[in-house]
């Protein structure tokens, strides 16, 4: 088994340069990730990715155990992200290139286009609309439903009490339901409710 990333951070700080490219391996994809969900656009997201681990190697001999590594990243991350939407000062739109990597809207039809069609749009009306929440309830949206962090981790990597995170993520639940329906969305419910 592979050395855990408080293992790797160590090894790092001692000088060890290519444990930071394991860090980078396993984390990319879902600071990436992250990144586009935030901004909609491919192109920022490799960006923002780029520029959360080189400021994160360039800090690590500050990097304080307090957190995970893991939710020190995110928050570099989502820092990064928030300064991107504001020098924007309009709502983040998915790039045309975006758009072309997913396909064409319109499929010859065959069995199951018309199920791939629905999930399409229905997967579009809820980047729209998690598009429209307010920035904080989108962010914690985007960490708890799509990047699977824990209310402590989102606490940890936005600095905020996890009693905030808990909440935000709720107004942002509710908001994006009605969102959904009002949009036509009837009975789905993207991502679920989470218990109080």
């Amino acid at each position: 088994m592979g050395r855990s990333d408080e293992e790797l951070v160590e090894a790092c700080q001692a000088g060890e340069a290519s444990a930071f490219d394991v860090l980078v391996g396993r984390w990319e994809d879902r600071i990436r990730g992250a990144a586009f969900r935030f901004l909609g656009s491919e192109d920022e997201a490799r960006d923002v990715a780029q520029e959360t681990f080189l400021k994160a190697y360039r800090s690590l001999t500050g990097f304080k155990r307090e957190a995970r590594f893991s939710s020190w990243l995110y928050q570099i991350a989502t820092n990064l992200c928030r300064d991107r939407l504001r020098r924007r000062k309009t709502r983040p739109q998915v790039s045309l290139e975006a758009l072309e990597e997913m396909g064409p809207v319109i499929v010859e039809p065959r069995p199951g286009a018309h199920e791939r069609l629905v999930e399409r749009d229905l997967a579009e009306a809820v980047r729209r609309a998690i598009q429209a929440l307010p920035e904080e309830q989108r962010e914690v949206v985007i960490l708890k439903e799509y990047q699977e962090l824990t209310f402590l981790e989102i606490a940890q990597a936005l600095d905020v009490p996890v009693s905030t995170v808990k909440t935000r993520l709720y107004r942002g639940l509710v908001q994006l339901r009605l969102r959904l329906e009002t949009a036509g969305v009837r009975g789905a419910s993207p991502v679920p409710v989470p218990a109080p």
